[in-house]
């Protein structure tokens, strides 16, 4: 029955609606957490926050993050990818709403919000990429689940609109009431998404299974053939992850190339109103531009993911994000025309270090078996997500030692910050070239098989 997706590949209109709510998803959750980015700019002298306060603050979600996709990825293998899809979109928006009531000085307060907001922005994405992969073909599944991840940087546009048009009327408790919204989205998916297919499959419940398949396609359910032999359910281990050990690295490594963009997105505003001398509303209009490049390098990415290969590709985009970003730093204080260069250069980078992600999200949840493929994609997208601490945390230590908000904008500072960000890509890039598998053109049945061989994890069986 799982066949019939492959064999069709056009994506009929109800795929379509599946892409869309993963889509929306992604680009609500990334608001939801870069919200505060834009916020604190407007907080921090009005409340008088150390260095060391608003540090937390902002790498609250970071610290959390991991555990958050590590948990709804393994829930996802056991209770279904629907409902998971649901509760780690209320997760996130109801904290976020929660912050709209922050007492006045209160930091301790957003500390606890923003953690709990790390949970459920990374669960969501490590759930709603495993889902749509398992409604499209394989030779579309590089493109849509990369088209997934393109609307991410709206999500920072939309914090940068607000932050530079909607805070004299609405101020920053309005910022984060709209944060609120993301909730509305679980009536679409509890209306328009049904369970997957593969995970019906693997407990057993062929005919929902069934359902599911002639919903995507839109056919008659009775057109699908049941198979002869019902499968038994499924019940794997968390700890059989560590049985492909070939996946566990490549996914965790190129998963920690968001380590030098994140990174960079927190600190972004700060950064330009240090450097550039603007002011907070300046700097983000100027984050705007930004957000546009990084969307359209994730829709060329997406491209050309199964136009290169998933390994080629990869490497194309990390080394040139690398190059861009390293860049940055040595060109802070260059003008040309007027332009510059420091913001040329972060525009840059974004298309490519942005768009690397489209790449690289849908690649992790397919280093794994049907069985592990919730469990894996969020154990290494947690590993991934120590980036969002790590990225920030590393660039105060190397800019500014204690300086947490506000690292010291000077030559030598952002020059060996930024090649700090450039060598999580170069790892990346390793990792696509000398461990990944290629897995374009696969279907989801053939990397299982071909990972359940002997030894497939740590052999080039999947290699081309």
């Amino acid at each position: 029955m799982l066949d019939l997706i492959d064999r069709r590949h056009k994506l009929t209109a109800n795929q379509w609606k599946i892409a869309l709510a993963a889509t929306i998803g992604d680009m609500l959750d990334f608001f939801d957490f870069f919200l505060i980015g834009f916020v604190l700019a407007f907080i921090v002298k009005d409340w008088n926050l150390t260095y060391g306060e608003s540090g937390l603050i902002l790498l609250a979600s970071g610290i959390s993050a991991p555990f958050g996709s590590l948990f709804y990825g393994w829930l996802a293998d056991k209770i279904g990818r629907r409902k998971v899809m649901i509760a780690t979109v209320l997760n996130f928006s109801l904290a976020t709403g929660a912050m709209a009531v922050t007492p006045h000085g209160a930091w301790i307060y957003l500390v606890i919000c923003r953690f709990i907001i790390g949970l459920g922005v990374t669960g969501l994405y490590s759930v709603d990429i495993t889902l749509v992969q398992e409604f499209v073909p394989s030779a579309r599944r590089g493109w849509i689940t990369g088209l997934t991840t393109t609307m991410l940087p709206v999500g920072v546009l939309l914090g940068a609109f607000l932050g530079a048009y909607a805070t004299p009327y609405i101020g920053w408790r309005g910022m984060f009431a709209v944060g609120l919204l993301p909730a509305a989205l679980t009536l679409y998916i509890r209306a328009w998404v049904p369970e997957s297919p593969y995970w019906l499959m693997r407990m057993g419940r062929v005919e929902e299974a069934r359902r599911s398949i002639a919903w995507a396609l839109q056919v008659d359910p009775r057109s699908i053939t049941l198979p002869d032999t019902i499968p038994a359910p499924e019940h794997t281990r968390w700890m059989e992850l560590f049985k492909y050990p070939r996946s566990l690295i490549t996914g965790c490594l190129t998963g920690l190339t968001q380590t030098g963009g994140v990174g960079l997105t927190l600190w972004m505003v700060t950064l330009f109103v240090m450097v550039l001398q603007v002011t907070p509303a300046e700097a983000s209009k100027l984050a705007i531009w930004v957000s546009v490049a990084a969307v359209a390098g994730r829709f060329f990415c997406s491209w050309i993911s199964d136009a290169m290969g998933r390994r080629a590709s990869g490497v194309l985009s990390c080394v040139v994000a690398a190059v861009f970003m390293s860049l940055a730093g040595y060109l802070n204080s260059v003008f040309i025309g007027g332009i510059s260069m420091f913001f040329l250069m972060i525009v840059l980078q974004n298309f490519f270090g942005s768009g690397n992600y489209s790449i690289v999200g849908p690649y992790m949840g397919e280093l794994w078996p049907a069985r592990l493929r919730g469990s894996g994609m969020g154990f290494v997208y947690g590993v991934g997500n120590l980036g969002k601490f790590i990225g920030p945390a590393g660039l105060a230590v190397i800019a500014g030692s204690s300086n947490y908000v506000a690292p010291k904008a000077t030559l030598d500072a952002l020059v060996p910050a930024f090649n700090y960000f450039a060598f999580w890509y170069v790892l990346g890039a390793v990792a696509f070239w000398f461990i990944g598998i290629e897995t374009r053109g696969r279907s989801l049945d053939e990397i299982d098989a071909a990972l359940s061989t002997p030894a497939a994890s740590s052999e080039r069986a999947l290699s081309p």
